[in-house]
């Protein structure tokens, strides 16, 4: 694991993982995504602990991530930590099993990536959960018609805030032996455990207000930090070659990098001799 912090931040939005999600990328390249795509949030994947896990080494795990910047698998960058003390930003890279373009990747810096727009699915999530009881659970096996009728109050815990493994947990935690009537005893956990709702219980507790979201972008050659829009394919302008044709950067009236020693010079030029400042500028 990185130090904490830092390491692997996984993108928001990702469509469910496949055995196809990496198929358009080089056999080398999808082998390195799919070991991405499985480390846990906030693993160190730095070069060198990549090189020191996988059969490549640290140039071509280099070339490699450059080339899953390319497709839109991977971004580079910092993310401000905050919290009432301190103000820290920590460098990240943001990885997405979901190629994304350059616009979606902007939307991400900006922390307003659109929800993923998905085919509406023939049975919603309560309704599968309580399906699929009966595989861990034999005595909780319920029928079509059960899981239709107690689908409204499954759903009811999930709009509350609850999550799955909290569901589950109410539902198969100390059940009785023998269970005689699974549905009856479903019901009656669902109703009698429901949780309070959450986002209700935040608001009328003052829960403070989520902080602005600070992100920021750097290209994968230079890392040289950058709006998102300017990092066309993860890189900048200067490493794309194309110099001449970005706006300039830095603050109103910046030197240009190539002037830099011209304007020095003049700089020292336009320097009074220390023989001639008057006595109170002298050192």
């Amino acid at each position: 694991m990185a130090n904490p912090g830092y390491g692997k931040r996984s993108a928001p939005s990702q469509l469910p993982r496949t055995a196809h999600d990496f198929a358009h990328l080089p056999a080398r390249e999808a082998s390195i995504a799919a070991y991405l795509d499985r480390l846990p949030e906030g693993a160190d994947i730095s070069v060198k602990t990549l090189a020191k896990v996988l059969p490549y080494g640290q140039c071509a795990l280099r070339t490699a991530l450059n080339r899953l910047q390319d497709a839109g698998h991977l971004r580079r960058g910092s993310e401000c930590v905050a919290d009432d003390r301190t103000l820290l930003w920590v460098t990240r890279t943001f990885f997405s099993r979901t190629a994304r373009d350059d616009d979606w990747w902007a939307a991400f810096t900006r922390g307003d990536v659109p929800p993923e727009q998905r085919r509406r699915p023939t049975r919603s999530r309560a309704f599968v959960l309580l399906a699929a009881l009966g595989h861990t659970t034999p005595s909780l096996t319920l029928a079509e018609k059960d899981c239709a009728a107690l689908e409204p109050l499954a759903t009811e815990w999930f709009e509350r805030g609850a999550t799955e493994a909290e569901l589950l947990h109410a539902l198969t935690d100390g059940l009785p032996n023998p269970v005689h009537h699974a549905p009856g005893l479903v019901r009656t956990r669902l109703v009698d455990k429901m949780p309070p709702d959450r986002a209700r219980l935040a608001a009328r507790t003052g829960a403070a207000a989520p902080r602005p979201l600070l992100r920021t972008l750097e290209c994968g050659e230079c890392r040289a930090p950058g709006p998102a829009e300017a990092l066309i394919g993860g890189r900048c302008g200067p490493c794309r070659g194309t110099v001449g044709k970005t706006a300039p950067t830095g603050p109103l009236g910046a030197v240009p990098p190539s002037h830099v020693r011209d304007r020095m010079s003049e700089v020292r030029a336009a320097l009074i001799p220390r023989s001639e400042r008057p006595s109170g500028l002298r050192p």
